[in-house]
């Protein structure tokens, strides 16, 4: 009979003992960002290559063993934090970095799982290239993980999820087997599209290794304002004018409650907003031109003084530079996080609506939350822009904060059903992990939710990739078992 050592004894040899971290040494892996969850694992893993990957899992699967994928541990709904059992094996992609090429030609970028976000985005420009995916942790999440996750950012409205911006994959299966799916092609018929599948699926399908990407022409000019709104429905009416006005253009609509400037301005008094809360809403434009600076200016001048004319737009911020431009998006990507932080935390949602009930939705769920926990203040913002809100609510601001938490999921179950009262989703590009994985027999139907365990039975018949991440766990198959019939 196996045991953990000779498990541990196989993955040594396989790797070397210096990439096999068990006790202290694995500790910093096994909490999540949040640092709320915190699991065991029987070791951490860093295979150096797709083919050390492959070993891990033939090893793991002989053994009985879970494994648990991990890229930059950047991910907020703990789909990459082990359970408390101990037995997993937590795989880390951290040493799979290498750019393996670029295809100006065929405007394309091949990348391992475990570059950094902000290594690919550099890799792109460096070739005179963009590749757009941005998101607040660039500098530490991983390629892997945004597409685990199907991760969104602020400019999806123009370029599309993760999912939109890959066109091949390299994934090691549940049996380590290696699929090389690395085709740089934009038409493919020819079967079941695998890569959509292994996109979003948090691990628990395969572990994507290495990806094809998407590249675009780098803009010419960009121009960025923060421009003010008298109500949620003029904000929502500014959208399609600027979707009319800038076509393709327009690469981020960030939506900004004057609640969450007001956390900035109390908490965060070196970023200086550039504006006086006297709004109810903000957001943050901004169009990429590739025609060139001055054509850029006449259309955002031209939109924008429409929307003053309008009544739309109570006032504007628009940035006059490089560095300007940075300032307003160091509001929404980095002084927003630290103002929430030190105003005592708040309770979280990833959470889309279709835009044209956003208004509703808001007006709702504020009035509820008012009726069953008075004082609290939700902080609402996000990318409006393809209805993705961050729908925070804080702690009333004389109340105590440990409060707010004992009404953790109370407020989450008010705020979720708002959200599917609103034909919305109460997962937009976070993903589901561990937090939300119990939520989804409440918001799906039974039709739904049993193809996907079909599909997870299908592609994990063992039940070892990530289990109790997206779904509950099933009864595993022995490795001697074929599928039930």
């Amino acid at each position: 009979m196996s045991t953990a050592s000779d498990l541990l004894a196989g993955l040594r040899q396989a790797l070397g003992e210096a990439h096999v971290l068990t006790g202290a040494d694995a500790a910093g892996y096994l909490t999540d960002q949040h640092r709320r969850l915190t699991g065991q694992a029987l070791a951490v893993v860093r295979p150096a290559d797709t083919g050390q990957v492959a070993q891990v899992v033939r090893l793991c699967r002989a053994h009985g063993t879970p494994i648990v994928p991990q890229g930059g541990n950047t991910g907020l709904m703990g789909g990459a934090t082990p359970d408390g059992s101990g037995r997993a094996v937590l795989l880390s992609l951290g040493r799979l970095q290498r750019i393996r090429s670029i295809d100006t030609d065929n405007d394309t970028l091949t990348v391992e799982a475990g570059a950094v976000l902000a290594q690919v985005q550099q890799a792109a420009r460096d070739a005179g290239r963009l590749f757009p995916l941005s998101l607040g942790s660039e500098g530490s999440c991983t390629i892997g993980g945004n597409l685990s996750t199907n991760a969104g950012g602020t400019q999806v409205l123009r370029y599309g999820n993760a999912r939109e911006l890959v066109l091949g994959l390299e994934v090691v299966t549940a049996e380590g087997e290696i699929w090389d799916g690395l085709r740089g092609l934009r038409k493919d018929n020819t079967g079941y599209a695998l890569r959509d599948l292994y996109v979003g699926s948090e691990g628990t399908l395969g572990i994507i290794t290495a990806a094809t990407l998407k590249l675009y022409p780098l803009p010419r000019a960009q121009h960025t304002a923060l421009l003010a709104f008298g109500c949620i429905c003029d904000a929502v009416a500014f959208l399609g004018q600027a979707r009319a006005g800038f076509g393709a253009s327009l690469t981020a609509f960030e939506l900004l409650s004057d609640t969450a400037l007001g956390l900035i301005d109390r908490h965060v008094p070196e970023q200086p907003l550039p504006l006086a809360l006297k709004a109810p809403w903000y957001a943050l434009v901004e169009l990429s031109d590739s025609e060139g600076e001055e054509h850029a200016r006449q259309r955002f001048e031209s939109v924008v003084g429409q929307a003053f004319e309008d009544g739309l737009v109570s006032d504007a911020a628009i940035a006059e530079s490089l560095q300007q431009s940075q300032a307003l998006w160091r509001l929404r990507d980095q002084a927003l996080g630290e103002a929430q932080r030190r105003d005592g935390g708040n309770v979280k949602h990833d959470i889309s609506v279709p835009i044209s009930r956003i208004p509703d939705f808001l007006s709702a769920t504020a009035g509820a939350l008012q009726a069953h926990f008075p004082g609290v203040r939700p902080v609402a913002f996000g990318h409006l822009g393809d209805g993705n809100l961050h729908y925070n609510v804080s702690h009333a601001p004389d109340g105590p904060v440990a409060r707010l938490f004992e009404q953790e999921d109370a407020i989450h179950a008010l705020v979720h059903d708002s959200v599917h009262a609103h034909g919305g989703s109460i997962s937009a590009e976070h993903g589901v992990g561990q937090t939300k994985r119990d939520l989804l027999p409440r918001y799906k139907s039974g039709v739904e939710l049993a193809l996907m365990r079909r599909l997870k039975q299908a592609f994990d018949p063992l039940g070892l990739l990530n289990p109790g991440k997206v779904l509950d766990q099933p009864r595993p198959l022995l490795p001697e078992q074929g599928p039930t019939t």
